[in-house]
């Protein structure tokens, strides 16, 4: 039987072998750029979707890709609720959100330079949190409504990257086992 297995990995053409790293690293970065804010949990459904599609659907099923949409969606929707409520909560200025997102961006610039890949995330909360605690300050000219906002934005930014990474890593767990089942 251990003959017969050799065999049958041998005889995968080569066109097949890259197809399937290239699925498994799109499956990771999707996993990876979530941590950064982008869809993620889209680029491992599309990802899935065009694999089973390519291999006629015989690994992984339509019922698979139905639980992967549900899964992305029920990702994104929790995302975007957790954001709303902070936004709601807190209530930030509309310039303290571009300030956010602006302070996010230096921050991961300055912190990568400082701590590499772990200083890109680090840098993306801080930036934004320093951002909106500065914009805020400026505009209320109070310390206690300022911290309240960046704690806001601060907080719904890490459970939508826990949400959507949660949810990648679960989405990728099943493409793998059913495609190394």
């Amino acid at each position: 039987m251990a003959i017969e297995e050799k065999e049958e990995i041998g005889n995968v053409s080569p066109l097949a072998t890259a197809g399937l790293i290239l699925f498994i690293l799109l499956l990771f970065a999707g996993i990876f750029i979530t941590v950064f804010g982008f869809p993620g949990t889209f680029v491992i459904l599309t990802d899935v979707i065009i694999y089973s599609w390519i291999t006629g659907f015989e690994e992984i099923g339509l019922a698979i890709i139905l639980i992967l949409v549900v899964i992305t969606l029920a990702a994104e929707s929790v995302d975007f609720y957790l954001g709303m409520k902070g936004a709601k909560k807190y209530t930030p200025s509309r310039t303290a959100v571009f300030a956010s997102l602006a302070g996010g961006i230096v921050g991961a610039i300055v912190m990568t330079r400082i701590l590499l890949g772990l200083g890109t995330v680090i840098g993306i909360f801080l930036g934004g949190f320093s951002g909106v605690l500065i914009v805020e300050f400026m505009e209320e000219r109070k310390l206690k409504p300022a911290f309240r906002a960046s704690y806001g934005a601060l907080s719904g930014r890490i459970a939508g990257v826990l949400t959507r990474g949660f949810s990648a890593i679960v989405m990728t767990v099943i493409a793998m086992s059913k495609i190394y089942s």
